[in-house]
């Protein structure tokens, strides 16, 4: 230890060792965040590639699951604003798929974790997952659906083509629809089919042809877009955005021919009607001239059948009608039917001789009977029962009423005589106590102070008094 000595010599106190600094204590909300911070800043969004497992799709509309290698692990969620994209995937657990998304903390468990973005199949490239993404998404739009398609017409007359004109498919396109039909008029759009702003040509042209108005023509039955084949790249104008949007949203039915029969473009989903080539494209919309014929002919065969026999039912009728005697002896027919005549005119002489006499007698006849049924003797009838009727009815009354007036002196008498004011009358009088309740002997008087004695003139009030016994 080393000691300090001072002027005299002495020792002084040694200086107490500096206190150790306080450590910086972090809550754990506090440290998580700053992994969060470290991790979002530091590595931020990445692609990922390896094995999903433990998917949990939520009614939500979320999307949990785990990416995993042979070594490794990290928790994924797909929010349901970005689940859109996996139609059509196969999304399960063993897919091996690649995502891309931001790497995040979720606070609340402290596990690292990444917000996916976009989700597509191990090994699809680029352009292939751009198209699978916008395919998806229009897809979810409703741009695809099956409902919005429409007819395409039997026999179009004129129909516009969006074509390179010097390319090989519309060459196909105008060969097998002129040698099929003749007579269709066909309007070629010319536009650069591949390349950098084809896309924007081709979909001006489908507008334009689909708007008489903008370009001065006679409307359209249909619209052809076609090319030749050719790889992904090759094609890729026809999968843009604005393609699809100009076909979905044409008034004019759109018919999708690009490339060969294994090539699919987003131009095909958001057509009317997808062939396979240019060549079926025209075969599609033309009808075979021979195979009309024929068809003409079997219908001109199957009317004529049934004209036919009818003819020959009419022609057999005929010569059962000039078999009949109308026919063979028409002489005879007409005097056999001016003799019935003859005869029904003398029936109806005589029926109109004889009628005003039957007449008579049935008027005489209905006058009798009318003059038994005179409404005069019949009211003189009733009249004079009515008034029997009446005379017995008063004199009823009359009887009836002299009896009650009978029956109501005797009952009137009665109850005088049972009056208790006629007994008053006759010197009897009630005795009542203060209540007015009347005594029927002089042991229930013994209680009261006062009574009250009724005359057939008025009451009297007494005192009680007990007399000796």
């Amino acid at each position: 230890m080393q000691l300090d000595f001072d002027l005299k010599g002495t020792t002084s106190k040694p200086k107490p060792a500096p206190k150790p600094a306080e450590p910086a204590v972090l809550t754990v909300t506090a440290l998580t965040r700053k992994v969060r911070g470290l991790l979002e800043d530091g590595i931020g969004e990445v692609w990922v590639e390896g094995e999903v497992s433990n998917l949990r799709r939520q009614s939500s509309g979320h999307a949990y699951f785990t990416l995993k290698d042979a070594s490794s692990q990290i928790a994924c969620v797909l929010f349901a604003g970005q689940t859109a994209q996996l139609r059509g995937m196969n999304f399960a657990d063993g897919v091996h798929v690649q995502i891309q998304g931001s790497l995040t903390v979720y606070e609340p468990r402290g596990n690292y974790q990444i917000i996916v973005r976009r989700v597509q199949e191990r090994g699809v490239g680029a352009l292939q997952a751009k198209f699978e993404e916008l395919k998806r998404r229009l897809d979810a739009e409703g741009l695809f659906a099956p409902g919005k398609k429409r007819p395409l017409p039997k026999f179009p007359r004129r129909i516009g083509v969006v074509t390179s004109p010097t390319g090989a498919a519309i060459q196909d396109f105008l060969n097998v629809l002129h040698r099929r039909q003749r007579g269709i008029e066909v309007v070629i759009f010319p536009v650069r089919v591949q390349g950098k702003g084809a896309a924007a040509e081709i979909a001006e042209a489908i507008r334009l042809l689909g708007d008489p108005l903008a370009t001065g023509l006679p409307p359209f039955d249909v619209l052809v877009v076609t090319r030749g084949g050719g790889s992904l790249e090759d094609l890729w104008e026809f999968n843009e955005e604005t393609v699809a949007r100009a076909v979905a949203e044409s008034p004019v039915p759109v018919v999708s021919a690009v490339g060969h029969e294994i090539d699919f473009t987003i131009c095909d989903f958001a057509a009317d009607f997808r062939a396979p080539t240019p060549s079926a494209a025209a075969e599609i919309l033309s009808a075979d001239s021979g195979e009309l014929l024929d068809r003409l002919q079997h219908f001109a065969a199957r009317l004529g059948r049934p004209v036919l026999a009818h003819l020959d039912g009419l022609r057999s009728q005929l010569l059962s009608f000039q078999r009949t005697a109308l026919f063979l002896e028409p002489r005879r027919i007409l005097q056999e039917k001016q003799q019935t005549l003859d005869r029904l005119l003398e029936d109806l002489q005589s029926t109109a001789d004889s009628a005003p006499h039957q007449l008579r007698l049935l008027l005489e006849r209905q006058a009798r009977i009318l003059a038994g049924h005179r409404p005069d003797l019949k009211i003189s009838e009733l009249s004079r029962r009515l008034a029997s009727h009446r005379d017995t009815l008063e004199r009823r009354a009359h009887t009836r009423l002299q009896h009650e007036k009978s029956t109501l002196s005797q009952n009137a008498a009665v109850l005088r005589a049972l009056n208790p004011s006629a007994a008053l009358a006759r010197g009897y009088t009630i005795t009542m106590d203060g209540n007015g309740q009347i005594l029927r002997s002089a042991k229930e008087a013994m209680n009261l102070k006062e009574l009250t004695t009724r005359f057939h003139d008025g009451e009297v009030k007494s005192e009680v008094r007990k007399s000796p016994l």
